[in-house]
């Protein structure tokens, strides 16, 4: 069962602000949901559109990361004791509430994996435990960065405030980077969900990782249970002018056959995707292939920033029905960011004083 909250973290405090608070089903938990097969006839249920009813709550969590680990060598999927053994050895390596110290972590940073939702066990996808989200490349990592890329990359991290994931601090360093509360990362401002949750791509993340899907004829609505983010997918039609830019990009979306695709252009600079340019073009598709699966896959597409597209996939998992995604309360009377601004302030102003007395 999981549990979902925010954690806000600024560059000075972590921020802990209760969010939504809900026992649902972890993809990948419960055996039966996670190896879900599809009958050898069965039908996907039909929207009132004739198109596949993609509606409903589903959850993303999966331990399967997004590049394969080196433990698995060039092993794109396992069976169920190697996937068993390292599930094990990773929900126990990787728990935020150990108080046995440690290189990355010690008493003071022990924190309750209550408020976690990173899923249990690997992706199940066709009949097998998979290794890693990318599929394409084999080798299950992301292309490496064309020289233009990898330019670009080094010069956003000079620019960029350190611990932020979006692009507001470029061109700014020093002491006070952090001092306008405009500047500091979208997701720490509970704007735009951190680790691509919210996506294109839509990837799964620590915790928070329900999808709701809402269909009709013309539109496709995904709301995204990390900071309430919404996708508004548009069926049919052309992208919007190249000067308009969005976070989440401008996604159009058509049938073909079973599956939904979506494609996602006009991305800001803001929401940077492992460090692509404006030319990054997502293509998803939604393919339901079961009642409790429907199978997710995307491909990222930037000639700018990776030498080759790649792609990847994994099982979103239906919930019960009785579950609902519920109000993500971030900094709502959350005062942390207002005190941190008035204690700097006051640390200058005592500073000064004590200089004019010649004070040290």
């Amino acid at each position: 069962m999981g549990h979902r909250f925010l954690t806000a973290v600024g560059a000075a405090v972590a921020v802990v602000a209760i969010a939504s608070i809900a026992r649902v089903p972890v993809a990948g938990q419960a055996p039966g949901a996670a190896r879900s097969s599809p009958p050898q006839k069965w039908t996907a249920p039909r929207a009132d559109d004739g198109h596949p009813d993609l509606q409903g709550t589903w959850n993303a969590a999966t331990i399967t990361p997004l590049e394969r680990p080196e433990v698995f060598g060039s092993k794109a999927a396992v069976n169920e004791a190697e996937a068993a053994a390292y599930a094990k050895e990773f929900l126990e390596s990787s728990s935020l509430d150990r108080r046995d110290g440690g290189p990355e972590r010690d008493r003071s940073r022990a924190y309750p994996d209550y408020f976690t939702d990173r899923g249990t066990q690997l992706a199940w996808v066709n009949n097998a435990f998979r290794t890693s989200l990318i599929v394409d490349p084999p080798d299950g990592h992301v292309p490496p960065l064309t020289p233009e890329g990898l330019k670009r990359v080094n010069a956003d991290q000079a620019l960029r405030a350190p611990s932020s994931d979006a692009g507001e601090q470029a061109g700014q360093t020093g002491k006070g980077i952090y001092d306008d509360p405009e500047l500091r990362p979208l997701a720490e401002r509970c704007l735009l969900s951190f680790g691509s949750s919210s996506g294109p791509p839509m990837l799964p993340v620590l915790y928070n990782n329900l999808k709701q899907i809402v269909q009709t004829r013309d539109t496709v609505m995904i709301l995204i249970e990390m900071v309430h983010d919404a996708r508004i997918i548009r069926i049919g039609g052309e992208h919007v002018p190249q000067n308009i830019r969005k976070w989440m990009g401008d996604s159009v979306g058509r049938w073909e056959g079973e599956t939904l695709v979506v494609d996602t252009t006009n991305f800001t600079d803001k929401t940077r995707f492992r460090g692509s340019s404006d030319k990054l073009r997502v293509t998803e598709r939604f393919t339901r292939v079961d009642p409790k699966t429907i199978l997710y896959r995307f491909t990222i597409d930037d000639p700018a920033t990776f030498t080759r597209p790649w792609t990847g996939e994994y099982p979103l998992v239906a919930v019960a029905p009785q579950e609902h995604i519920y109000e993500y309360a971030c900094h709502e009377a959350n005062y942390a960011l207002e005190g941190i601004l008035r204690g700097a302030r006051d640390e200058e102003r005592r500073a000064a004083e004590a200089e004019k007395k010649g004070v040290k």
